[in-house]
């Protein structure tokens, strides 16, 4: 599991992205580049971690289900995931 300090920053960030979504595609718009420099850091979406959204772990996330492999194969072997076959885990 994630610490919760890690996740708490991840919230954050998403925050600051939501704030200045219009202001930086406004900016971009004009070619505002020396505005572009001003805004925070965190207002870039490229900055956001992708995370599992039941354990917060970073690492082997699966966009299409919004989970670690971890989780997934667990979740699967539980038959919480419908459509999944074991093969050869």
């Amino acid at each position: 599991m994630a610490k919760e300090s890690m996740k708490a920053r991840e919230v954050k960030r998403k925050r600051t992205v939501e704030k200045y979504a219009a202001k930086r595609e406004r900016l971009k718009a004009e070619g505002d580049f020396e505005g572009l420099q001003k805004l925070p850091r965190n207002a870039s979406p490229v900055r956001m971690h992708n995370r599992c959204s039941l354990t917060g772990r970073p690492k082997g996330y699966m966009r299409q289900f919004g989970l670690s492999r971890i989780t997934f194969r667990e979740m699967a072997l539980n038959g919480l995931i419908s459509g999944v076959k074991k093969a050869s885990w």
